[in-house]
């Protein structure tokens, strides 16, 4: 484990927390820009930038108690990573923690989604790509291939992916394939369409939402590993967060990379992403 800055506001200890926040600084399969693995301290560091108050939900809004477990360790194979995360995160899952990993390239999401039993939840991403190989550059456990690997786990019934803008030929010319809609469609109906749309999709009421953050358009987030251009705007992303509402059991934001991000809006994007989560998480408390 590494233990640096916390994230802003992580101030309690496990047993009394409602969330559990966990870096994950792994991007040993990134196929284009490396550099995710700096990702989560760059994170918790944008994150003393924020006001604990987010006004437009209201002044009476729960205050969560968050436990930041710092950082996995950097390790080399896939495999490792997933025994690594699984460590971590299934106990706070077995608990009713509330997760937020901060990765890391998207093969983060693969050990999670694992951790949680098949009928429990559903997966909605918010990505650029379909990620929905069956393996690439030699793995199965490949950031291109999330999509695929959750539906093994939940059923294909139990993912959908939003904003999506880059499909490979392989991946649609399957009977399977993962069901998405697209940024133009996005553009073109509104998101608060899409957001229905996947959600009547999925047939689990609990949601886990993953954020991708090249599913952004790279002018709003330019420090990403594989930018494509044509991309959703930052607040339809705060709104799919409300949307989903009371739905969301977990959330993770990837794909931030930092060398590629030198003025730090990406981080401070993912960070306020992050915020957003806790703070409709928050409404929900019981």
């Amino acid at each position: 484990m590494s233990y640096g800055l916390s994230y802003a506001g992580a101030e309690s200890d496990y047993d009394s927390a409602d969330a559990f926040l966990l870096g994950i600084p792994y991007d040993r399969t990134s196929s284009f820009k490396s550099g995710a693995a700096e990702a989560p301290a760059h994170i918790r560091r944008a994150s003393y930038n924020f006001e604990e108050l987010h006004f437009e939900h209201g002044l009476d809004l729960p205050r969560l108690n968050i436990f930041d477990q710092g950082d996995c360790e950097h390790v080399f194979l896939p495999e490792d990573m997933m025994e690594e995360v699984k460590f971590f995160i299934s106990p706070a899952i077995r608990d009713k923690k509330f997760t937020v990993a901060v990765g890391g390239e998207h093969s983060i999401n693969m050990p999670i989604i694992q951790c949680f039993k098949r009928n429990d939840i559903a997966l909605i991403t918010i990505d650029a790509h379909l990620d929905s190989r069956d393996e690439y550059l030699g793995t199965p456990y490949s950031h291109a291939c999330v999509t695929r690997r959750a539906a093994e786990h939940l059923g294909i019934d139990n993912v959908f992916a939003l904003g999506v803008r880059s499909i490979s030929k392989e991946e649609l010319e399957r009977d399977d394939v993962i069901p998405y809609t697209t940024s133009f469609e996005i553009k073109e109906k509104g998101i608060e369409r899409a957001v229905k749309k996947a959600l009547d999709s999925v047939k689990s009421e609990h949601v886990y939402l993953s954020l991708d953050i090249d599913g952004i358009d790279p002018a709003y987030a330019p420090g990403t590993g594989t930018p494509e251009p044509f991309g959703l705007d930052p607040l339809d992303v705060k709104r799919t967060i409300n949307l989903i509402g009371g739905r969301l059991v977990g959330f993770d934001v990837t794909e931030v990379c930092p060398p590629a991000d030198p003025s730090g809006i990406t981080s401070a994007l993912a960070a306020r992403f992050i915020n957003e989560v806790l703070a409709v998480h928050s409404k929900y408390l019981t």
